[in-house]
């Protein structure tokens, strides 16, 4: 039989090597946000042709001659996505046909402007969402395991779920931050999406494994704590994995012949599946050994 709660402290370390870097990127550089989060103007120019250095230069510098601040110019073979400062419609229209004359024949793909009143609104909305839905994700688990065997706790099983949402998030995050800063990839309100999609995800594989844990410490009562919870993981295991492995193939072909206004959004639901497949295996589950191991090892102290 596989001994993967013998093993947990180096399942603890892996999780540690993949936080720590994105961790420091958080600290170091944060997320690049978009317009959603900061205010201002998106346009996206799709042209005929691939989009070369010389044309994403020209566009820069025609916006910029109208004392638009442009932020980011993101291209992807022949659709250029461009960032700039709050502009209205008529600095819009002019700009576009400067463009026309400039670099030649493109459609435009969208116009979105945002206000920092608006954006203000949207980043203080993401932020509650997701603490309210770790809030409320304690208070459910703490419920349903509300009549689990000793030695096990309830709220043990509820602080875990969230430990090991906590790790897919900051992995979310952490990848997130070094592709911003490294390949200028925003952060928008469909991130916010994926974020909480992903928590969702991640309760409901660690669920599976916990509700087998409590089940068989109904079963086998008698025996170890640790051994109850190494023989639910295993055999939870093929199902955790078969589930994620069909939403991953998903993930993946909606990557390959899905549109550019997708694309991050569908890699962050590919980390975060990821993640909360490996979380819910080897952290969650092992966290509630490692927690009843210390307060074993507590109540020993107290008594001599």
């Amino acid at each position: 039989m596989i001994d993967i709660i013998g093993k947990k402290k180096w399942f603890f370390l892996l999780s540690l090597i993949v936080i720590v870097p994105g961790l420091i990127s958080l600290l170091l550089w944060g997320l690049n946000p978009s317009i959603d989060f900061v205010g201002g103007s998106s346009i996206i120019l799709d042209y005929k042709i691939p989009i070369s250095d010389q044309t994403k230069q020209l566009i820069s510098k025609t916006i910029s001659s109208e004392k638009v601040e442009v932020s980011t110019i993101q291209v992807s073979g022949n659709e250029a996505v461009i960032r700039t400062a709050l502009m209205d419609t008529k600095t819009h229209q002019l700009i576009i046909n400067k463009l026309h004359s400039v670099t030649g024949s493109f459609s435009e793909g969208t116009f979105e402007t945002i206000g920092p009143v608006i954006s203000a609104e949207i980043t203080r909305n993401a932020i509650l969402a997701v603490l309210l839905a770790s809030v409320l994700i304690v208070l459910f688990i703490a419920y349903a395991f509300r009549k689990v065997p000793k030695p096990a706790s309830s709220w043990r099983f509820g602080v875990s779920a969230i430990a090991a949402l906590l790790h897919d998030v900051l992995v979310l995050l952490g990848i997130f931050s070094i592709l911003g800063h490294f390949f200028h990839v925003e952060v928008d309100s469909l991130f916010v999406t994926a974020v909480l999609t992903v928590i969702g995800f991640s309760v409901h594989d660690t669920i599976v494994v916990f509700d087998r844990i409590r089940e068989n410490l109904r079963r086998l009562g008698g025996g170890s704590f640790s051994n109850v919870v190494n023989a639910s993981i295993l055999q939870t295991l093929s199902r955790s994995l078969n589930t994620s492995l069909t939403v991953i193939l998903v993930l993946i072909g909606l990557l390959l012949f899905g549109g550019q206004s997708t694309r991050w959004f569908i890699v962050a639901l590919l980390i975060g599946v990821i993640s909360g497949t490996y979380s819910s295996i080897f952290n969650a589950a092992p966290l509630l050994v490692l927690w009843q191991e210390w307060s074993e090892r507590r109540s020993q102290k107290k008594n001599k």
